[in-house]
């Protein structure tokens, strides 16, 4: 049967969710064949081509908002999952404590460094394999498919060290009180954090801009006094979002859909102005009215000359 041709009206009204006073109607997907009577919803990679495209409005190296424009909103929410748990990336699974004499205990600074986000050369991180590891039962026996254990080789684990140590500082102004003054080393920061490559891992993450590094150097990691130090070593491994949230590549990820506002009625006088408060800044717009709209049929219109109304 050919496809039957809609109104703009109709396929405009079906692309709408409707957000009503106690109800969220129109929120299922109905562009599919057979749901509508002698329409043809074939999915089509032709089509589908001509009607999406992405919008940047920001696009940071932490920040990114655009928008995906002909696409169903399912589609946008399997992306934003995938952002958050299919991603690999580069977190530190060990820690080697062999000198911890600041306040930070060994298990919270353990867990602090496993949280700092990772970065080197893309095509490295790509050459990195996952690590197989061991899975415990109930028992604490491994399991008999789960006993192999890849080991830490240059192929799948980076090594990274944190060696500091608090001294005081020279030529100190007498009366001084400020620690970055008094102390040498009084905070201990992501950048502190060093590289060490292993066998091959010095061509695949090269100096200085493809090493191992925090994303953000300005991490605080712990503070320290004279003569506290803090000497570890950590394994770093490649994993995804969805074995532990250290793995996740971003922050947070959502995703919403464009409103549209239907205005049914002129808005006039003190109304135009609590009605545009009810949206964000720039969403709504006041104008005059002008002569000819005063002279419009309706008494709202004829004394509302000079008065504010909606845009």
């Amino acid at each position: 049967m050919a496809p039957e041709p809609i109104s703009p009206e109709d396929a405009r009204r079906r692309k709408i969710v409707g957000v009503n006073a106690e109800t969220v109607t129109n929120v299922t997907s109905t562009d599919f064949p057979g749901h509508h009577p002698g329409e043809d919803h074939t999915w089509s990679l032709e089509k589908f081509t001509q009607n999406f495209s992405v919008q940047y409005h920001k696009n940071h190296p932490h920040d990114a908002v655009f928008s995906l424009i002909g696409l169903d909103a399912s589609i946008a929410n399997a992306f934003r999952r995938i952002l958050i748990a299919e991603i690999p990336t580069l977190a530190i699974e060990q820690v080697f404590v062999h000198n911890n004499t600041s306040i930070v205990h060994d298990e919270v600074l353990a867990a602090r460094l496993g949280l700092v986000p990772l970065t080197g050369k893309l095509e490295g991180l790509n050459w990195l394999k996952f690590r197989k590891k061991i899975i415990n039962d109930d028992t604490g026996d491994a399991r008999e498919d789960e006993k192999r254990d890849d080991g830490a080789t240059d192929t799948n684990t980076v090594v990274l060290k944190l060696q500091i140590e608090c001294k005081w500082a020279e030529g100190i102004r007498e009366g001084e009180t400020d620690p970055e003054k008094l102390y040498v080393n009084s905070n201990v920061y992501a950048r502190h954090m060093v590289f060490e490559p292993q066998g091959n891992q010095h061509k695949q993450f090269p100096e200085p801009d493809g090493i191992v590094r925090p994303v953000n150097p300005d991490i605080l990691l712990a503070k320290l006094r004279p003569g506290q130090v803090v000497d570890l070593e950590m394994f770093a491994i490649k994993g995804i979002g969805a074995d532990h949230a250290k793995f996740s590549p971003v922050a947070t990820a959502t995703y919403r859909l464009l409103p549209t506002i239907d205005i049914m009625s002129p808005i006039l006088g003190n109304d135009a102005g609590i009605f545009a408060r009810c949206f964000t800044k720039g969403v709504i717009g006041l104008e005059d009215i002008t002569e000819e709209e005063s002279g419009m049929v309706g008494g709202s219109w004829r004394e509302g000359r000079g008065r504010r109304r909606r845009l």
